[in-house]
């Protein structure tokens, strides 16, 4: 074998002496804003690319350098070890990248085949691999590995757009659908080894660390920013600074003020008593969605479902594999969401479900001590629904059991992400949480608006559309839905209702404030609308001021909760009891032409962009009959 230098500079072909008519790139960057989007689009799919192929590359160097090894006894040292240490010498970085990249490359071929055959596609993009590779390590080496394998890269196929959080919960959610013990037993584990560290720095500062279960953190956060923002314009300090004095002074029950140069007497927020803010101060609310099934315990799960079915598994030798097992029913479920609610500073859980609701106990029932200490509890849920079980592939497995005796349901913590059914009971659980369904069980629709304001939504549909939507809708976008704002996709006419911008649940969803304020004083058009092969469900696009499309999430709460499909609301009224004028104002005689001109335009849009979509996801048939 020749030696070669590594890092002289002339061992390979310079990636820019590369035909880029080859590699499918414009010949130079100067180009169209057009063509720079289509250019960025290929280079993504080819940054996923080459990735794949650096995956491809480590784990050949695992099974030559690791595997022949792996029995040896080299403690720190081992054959990984060293492999790791090739890789991050060669390639100029840290050991801890190196071993990363090793994991990963190793999960993708062993644990994750289909998946990365996505990451080859372009389907996914590389900083989502780590997300899907660590959440996914408690199945290695089990017989449902594959399963979950196939689970993740189909819904990593499905048409749409991801964001980090959504990706995270699609995962949890596919792993604890094969595997509900392995969420259960890691957080129990969690639990035990909650702990609170100091670690002094460098220049007299030091960083605490207090681990505790995601729903406290969640609330303990919440109060944070809360007293944080009581401050004028001219604080002088960053957000994050804000942050760790307001911390400081609900732990210490000392004064909280603004910095600004401002006289006591100009600034009203230069002292703050945290004691008085916290009893003043609104209940913090978390919402966490669910199904009421869930809330009662695991189910015995279908028969089908109790011995392993993975493809990479043969039957038993002197099994009898001539009849398969029936597939057992749907089972039926009812959606629920809860709502957790925390006085200042909180202390406790807080809950949230797309069933029922809870109601909490009062802030001003409690004294000042006892709400520094305790945290009240709301439970919102939304709604009877089904929940039908992913049906595993029909080969037959190895008959061995995979522990799936029972199955449990999820729940969606609005912040945090999949919780475990026996999570959820234990926040149920709590004496402070109260749980409202969301309907009676019943085919009767639930009202869709205030019975006095039509654009209002009523307080069915608001809970519905953020259990559905999860975050904002928006590509990309990462803020839970309950944190946002619901905006009416077509624009609302105040003075004609009936002329579009219906408040309903097809009418609705869920953008944090940036993307709300994007869409309406900026060029992007946005649209919802049933799907024409299962009216359920809903395609989302959002139209870029160059004209091009970019389809909404790929995965929502109808995925995590189906039972969601089965709600339904009537329709607003189709006369709107008017609104009266305020008085000292007379009534406008002339609209605005901009803003109806605005909105006008917008409808058009939406009306070509459902058009062509429809003809792209159902062309006609146009096949001559077989006469």
């Amino acid at each position: 074998m020749a030696a070669v230098q590594v890092g002289a500079r002339t061992t390979a072909t310079p990636w820019a002496a590369l035909d880029h008519a080859a590699l499918g790139l414009p010949a130079t960057a100067d180009v169209p804003s057009p063509r720079a989007l289509d250019a960025l689009v290929h280079t993504a799919a080819g940054v996923a690319y080459l990735k794949w192929f650096e995956y491809q590359l480590a784990a050949v160097m695992h099974a030559e350098l690791v595997e022949p090894f792996e029995d040896e006894d080299r403690r720190e040292l081992d054959a990984f070890t060293r492999c790791a240490a090739t890789i991050a010498t060669t390639m100029s970085i840290t050991p801890f990248a190196a071993r990363t990249l090793l994991t990963d490359a190793v999960a993708l071929r062993d644990r994750l085949p289909l998946v990365a055959q996505c990451l080859r596609d372009g389907i996914v993009t590389p900083h989502h691999i780590r997300t899907i590779v660590s959440r996914t390590e408690l199945i290695e080496g089990q017989c449902y590995a594959a399963l979950v394998d196939a689970d993740i890269a189909a819904a990593l196929r499905k048409p749409g757009s991801w964001s980090p959080a959504r990706m995270e919960i699609m995962v949890d959610t596919m792993v604890h659908r094969r595997d509900p013990d392995a969420v259960r037993a890691r957080r129990e584990a969690a639990k035990r080894n909650r702990a609170f560290t100091v670690e002094t720095g460098r220049d007299g500062m030091a960083t605490t660390t207090d681990t505790r279960p995601a729903e406290d953190t969640a609330l303990a956060a919440a109060a944070v920013h809360r007293l944080a923002a009581q401050v004028c314009p001219k604080d002088t300090r960053s957000k994050a600074a804000r942050a760790s004095d307001a911390h400081y002074a609900l732990l210490t029950q000392t004064e909280f003020g603004c910095d600004c140069d401002r006289p006591i007497t100009d600034c009203r927020y230069k002292n703050v008593d945290v004691g008085t803010f916290a009893a003043t101060a609104p209940r913090i609310v978390i919402h966490l969605v669910t199904d009421t099934t869930t809330l009662t315990g695991p189910v015995p799960a279908p028969e089908s479902e109790r011995v392993c079915r993975s493809p990479q598994h043969l039957p038993r030798p002197n099994e009898d594999t001539s009849t398969s097992r029936p597939d057992a029913d749907d089972d039926a479920t009812d959606s629920v969401a809860v709502e957790r609610v925390a006085t200042e500073p909180p202390a406790t859980e807080s809950v949230a479900a797309d069933a029922v609701a809870v109601e909490s106990v009062s802030a001003e029932s409690l004294s000042p001590n006892e709400q520094n200490a305790e945290a009240d509890a709301d439970v919102d849920v939304s709604a009877d629904a089904t929940v039908a079980e992913d049906e595993a592939p029909s080969t037959r497995g190895c008959e061995e059991p995979v522990g799936l005796d029972t199955v449990d349901g999820v729940g969606f913590l609005a912040g945090i992400g999949i919780i475990s059914g026996a999570h959820v009971r234990d926040l149920a659980a709590d004496p402070r949480t109260v749980i409202r369904p969301l309907g009676d069980g019943t085919d009767t629709p639930l009202p869709a608006t205030q019975p006095s304001n039509p654009y209002r939504p009523s307080a069915a549909l608001d809970a519905y559309v953020r259990a559905r939507d999860l975050f904002c809708t928006w590509p990309g976008c990462n803020r839970p839905a309950w944190d946002g704002d619901l905006d009416h996709i077509t624009e609302y006419d105040h003075t004609h209702p009936e002329r579009g911008g219906r408040t309903s649940a097809t009418g609705l969803g869920a953008k944090c404030r940036f993307h709300h304020l994007l869409k309406t004083f900026g060029d992007f058009v946005d649209d919802q609308y049933p799907d024409p092969a299962d009216p359920s469900r809903l395609i989302r696009t959002i139209t870029l001021p160059d004209g091009r499309t970019v389809l909404g999430p790929a995965f929502t709460g109808h995925d995590v909760h189906p039972g969601l499909d089965t709600i339904a609301f009537g329709d607003p009224p189709d006369t709107p009891t008017p609104r009266p004028p305020r008085p000292g104002l007379t009534e406008r005689t002339r609209p605005a032409p901009r803003t109806e001109q605005k909105h006008a335009r917008r409808r058009q849009e939406r009306n070509r962009n459902r058009l062509r979509n429809s003809m792209k996801l159902h062309p006609p048939d146009d096949t001559p009959p077989p006469f």
